[in-house]
């Protein structure tokens, strides 16, 4: 009975030693995010009091929308969508060779390493501090906004493509190394085609964010419907600004449901 009861009174404390500590991981967790939260003011309710008030003013002032100059707003709708796929075809151009370079497995060190940093310094750039940049180094427009946006996507796509590339399987590649095959074309005929479906996946959702950011890039001077918007309220026509926004949640809408559809068109295509 002794020689039983040993073994199992060992591993019911292993269990009590493992729930301990598991516990205590919860416990710290779930109290650094109260202190981060709190740090944010979050728990700050006093703050609150005025909240609904003065979102109940805005909206009044708001409503109901005026859609009077909409024909003004065709170009700055085309502005953004060129930029955003502007700057998404750009970053995937510049991202590809990068993200291979960085990609730890594929390359040698002193490649990757270069790499790597260039794709954290360009994601570690907010895109609108890019808009910024770019609008005092070549003016106002569109062009700054479409090289906003490609920077700040080329870190993002490049991060991306290079985890990615280190998860695809390496029998293929190795087998046909130890045929005399060159990197690069293990590289072409091994890693690519198991990886080009994810990528495709992530440069689509990168196209449909660079929607978003190109009305971001654009209230800082790139153009674009962004700069209408920030226009509207700084003439405090809330009518209109909400308007362009209700114009801009279709144009999101839309891209969402486009980028949906040439994904399942496109990685059904690249399955079959």
């Amino acid at each position: 009975m002794r020689l039983t009861s040993d073994p199992i009174s060992l591993l019911l404390a292993q269990e009590r030693q493992q729930f301990r500590k598991t516990l205590g991981g919860q416990l710290l967790f779930w109290l650094a995010l109260g202190v981060i939260i709190a740090s944010a003011g979050v728990f700050d309710f006093s703050r609150y009091t005025d909240m609904p008030r003065t979102f109940g003013a805005l909206l009044a002032d708001c409503w109901p929308p005026d859609f009077e100059r909409w024909r003004h707003w065709l170009r700055p709708l085309l502005e953004t969508l060129a930029m955003s796929l502007a700057g998404t075809a750009l970053a995937t151009l510049a991202a590809l060779p990068l993200g291979i370079l960085a990609a730890r497995r594929l390359g040698p060190v002193w490649l990757s390493w270069p790499a790597r940093l260039i794709l954290n310094i360009t994601r570690a750039i907010p895109c609108l501090v890019w808009g910024i940049i770019f609008v005092a180094a070549v003016g106002f427009g569109s062009l700054p906004g479409a090289l906003a946006l490609a920077c700040h996507s080329t870190g993002m796509l490049g991060k991306f493509f290079a985890e990615i590339l280190e998860h695809a399987d390496p029998e293929p590649g190795h087998a046909l190394a130890s045929l005399g095959v060159t990197p690069l074309g293990v590289l072409r005929f091994a890693l690519l085609p198991q990886c080009l479906p994810r990528m495709l996946d992530v440069v689509l959702y990168r196209a449909e964010h660079n929607v978003r950011e190109a009305t971001t890039v654009g209230i800082v001077g790139a153009g674009g419907i962004g700069l209408e918007i920030v226009t509207a309220f700084h003439l405090f026509a809330y009518r209109e600004a909400l308007a362009l926004l209700i114009v801009l949640l279709v144009l999101v809408t839309f891209i969402d449901q486009l980028s949906s559809l040439l994904r399942h068109t496109l990685l059904g295509a690249q399955r079959a």
